[in-house]
């Protein structure tokens, strides 16, 4: 009978596998898909080495805010001002870079630690006084787009030392000599990280076999792995193609697989998911579900000062609208990539293919020449088609 489980470690159909993970696998096959799209609508634009440096460049403070939004998301909140603590903190260290000539490392401690406060003032009156975190975001929303404009003066700060700019326009260095300028150890790179996630989703499954649990099938779980590398080394040889692997993206990769590990393989990591689940039955089995909520808005605001310090470092200047907006797409990658309006859902994984689905749909749509108006409205739409799957699934 079709509902009978499959004996433990065992591997269930491979339509049956796919079927019950379709929301795990979904988001990543729509992202291949608006990918493929929009390589034959520009005409093969899209996937031009350079085209996708700037892709990913002008993603990646929406990628690293996003894996700071999909821990808030998961314990059942919400963070609006992260848009605002980014174009502050850019606009901090502007001040002290430029007008104050403070040493540039210090500085970005310095940022990064008033992200930090930034997170943990919202996340005290949250956790502890249990005030809407839609209330509490709102409101630091508009206090910090009113400290950017004090700190600014109302007009734009710059521009920034070299060596501050290569933290979002800069490229890993070329370790080994070649005479046709190709990057091969950027590219070598990018093979021995698909190589090494193919052996821990070899180890993953391994352990998952030992514990009874059901797996992917074989063949299944071979062709994934397959495509997995395919792509992975197929884009770092594109990427690679222009000047090498950007700075950013190895920052991003860190952080990835950071916090990848935190929410698979750690207890905090499992508590956050406990908190979101059910908040009452968790503390009642003794998570301290006060703390974890205040430390997720901590880690927003560090990772917000960070998007601010890329964003700042793109753009070589600090500008009174600096962040407007970032919010919307934050928040639209979790929900896109499978993240529960309800909480206690969500991947590290999903929230990064929908940061990435937002960033193609916008530069294909700007490449095909669509008005801004237009994009809104689109992006707009996908936003509400994600959530409303995720209220479908809530429901069966």
């Amino acid at each position: 009978m079709s509902d009978i489980a499959a004996p433990a470690g065992t591997t269930r159909p491979g339509g049956s596998f796919i079927k019950t993970n379709l929301r795990q696998y979904g988001m990543l096959l729509s992202l291949l898909a608006i990918m493929t799209f929009f390589e034959i609508a520009t005409g093969g634009t899209l996937l031009r080495p350079l085209n996708l440096t700037n892709l990913v460049l002008q993603n990646s403070y929406i990628v690293i805010m996003a894996l700071g939004m999909l821990l808030v998301i998961v314990t059942g909140n919400i963070d609006l001002s992260v848009g605002s603590a980014a174009g502050f903190i850019g606009a901090l260290a502007a001040v002290m870079i430029v007008n104050y000539h403070v040493p540039i490392f210090i500085a970005a401690i310095v940022c990064l630690i008033a992200g930090g406060l930034i997170g943990a003032a919202q996340g005290y009156w949250v956790a502890y006084f249990n005030i809407p975190s839609f209330i509490v975001t709102l409101s630091g929303m508009l206090v910090l787009k009113g400290g950017m404009l004090a700190i600014l003066g109302g007009q734009s700060v710059g521009p920034f030392p070299v060596i501050f700019q290569r933290l979002s326009s800069g490229f890993l260095p070329e370790f080994i000599n070649n005479q046709n300028e190709f990057h091969i150890s950027s590219l070598l790179l990018g093979v021995i990280a698909a190589l090494g996630m193919v052996y821990l989703n070899v180890r993953n499954r391994a352990r998952t076999l030992s514990h009874g649990i059901d797996a992917e099938p074989p063949a299944f779980f071979f062709v994934k792995n397959v495509l997995m590398v395919t792509v992975i080394t197929g884009l770092t040889f594109l990427i690679v193609s222009h000047r090498g692997l950007p700075n950013v993206l190895a920052i991003m990769t860190v952080l990835i697989c950071i916090y990848a590990f935190v929410t698979n393989r750690t207890t905090v990591g499992r508590q956050i998911y406990a908190v979101g689940g059910n908040k009452n039955a968790a503390k009642l089995s003794g998570i301290r579900t006060e703390r974890l909520t205040f430390l997720t808005f901590v880690n927003m605001g560090v990772l917000a000062g960070l998007a601010g310090l890329v964003f700042a470092a793109r753009l070589n200047t600090a500008t009174p609208k600096a962040g407007l907006g970032f919010e919307l797409d934050v928040i639209a990658a979790c929900f896109i990539g499978g993240a529960s309006a309800y909480g206690g859902v969500g991947m590290v994984t999903g929230a990064v293919i929908g940061a990435f689905i937002m960033g193609v749909m916008n530069n294909g749509m700007s490449i095909l020449g669509v008005g801004i108006d237009y994009q809104q409205m689109i992006k707009g739409l996908v936003l509400l088609g994600a959530v409303c799957v995720d209220v479908y699934n809530q429901k069966r």
